[in-house]
């Protein structure tokens, strides 16, 4: 996934047993990022994107990836675009999805407390407070915000790492509206395409993030210009 991952298992198990559960969700990372890169050759994506490989032929996970990017397209009125330029590139949904599913299988292994992170995607869950700081978009050394989470996930997507790599597709440039965007909330997956879908939006996505609070998504925002916002439910820590 060209990420680092971390991950802390808050369980009374025997060390053995921990770290098989790490090499679990490591394996799984592993055999997504075999599937999904998009700078290996000879994954599905690849194989997929110089026409060796159909839909119908390829891995339920794949097929599975497609029907949820297709479903945020129409979702997010085609900011959020796996296809764009005519190009497969699903790596705005995978990464979350990825980490989500690792965070399942720890749950269903008798592991429900747990931390993944992994480049700016985080499952914090179980029945405890995590903190998490969102870092700062010029200043790696800092956190913009301390939130406080339960059971929930949070998102970040911004340009201060990978530069313009987010494309408004409105306007068929890098999107420089929005230097950082955090979305918090119960479905890692989501909260992660959410995060990408308003970098897209540019000046829109301010407005776009607010809505999402009806739906249990709060958000913070950093703009290239170094304004800050945030709406009202966002999960401080004090």
């Amino acid at each position: 996934m060209g990420t680092a991952v971390s991950i802390e298992l808050a369980a009374d198990r025997a060390a053995p047993e921990l770290r098989a559960l790490i090499a679990d969700v490591c394996g799984w990372l592993h055999e997504v990022d075999a599937r999904f890169s998009t700078y290996k050759e000879d994954s599905e994506v690849s194989r997929m994107r110089r026409g060796e490989l159909t839909s119908t032929g390829c891995h339920p996970d794949l097929r599975h990836v497609l029907g949820a990017c297709a479903d945020l397209w129409r979702a997010t009125d085609g900011y959020f675009d796996a296809y764009y330029g005519g190009v497969l590139d699903p790596s705005g949904y995978v990464k979350g999805w990825a980490v989500a599913e690792a965070s399942r299988r720890l749950v269903d292994a008798g592991c429900p407390t747990h931390f993944i992170s992994a480049g700016g995607d985080i499952a914090a869950r179980g029945d405890r407070v995590w903190r998490v700081g969102v870092r700062h978009p010029w200043d790696e050394t800092k956190v913009a915000w301390k939130l406080a989470v339960r059971d929930a996930a949070v998102a970040t997507s911004g340009t201060y790492e990978r530069g313009g790599h987010v494309i408004n597709p409105r306007t068929g440039k890098p999107a420089r509206f929005l230097r950082s965007v955090t979305v918090t909330g119960p479905d890692l997956t989501l909260a992660d395409a959410y995060a990408t879908a308003a970098l897209a939006m540019d000046r829109e996505g301010l407005r776009y993030l607010e809505k999402l609070a009806t739906d249990g998504y709060e958000s913070a925002a950093v703009t290239e210009d170094g304004r800050a916002f945030t709406t009202p439910g966002l999960p401080v820590a004090t």
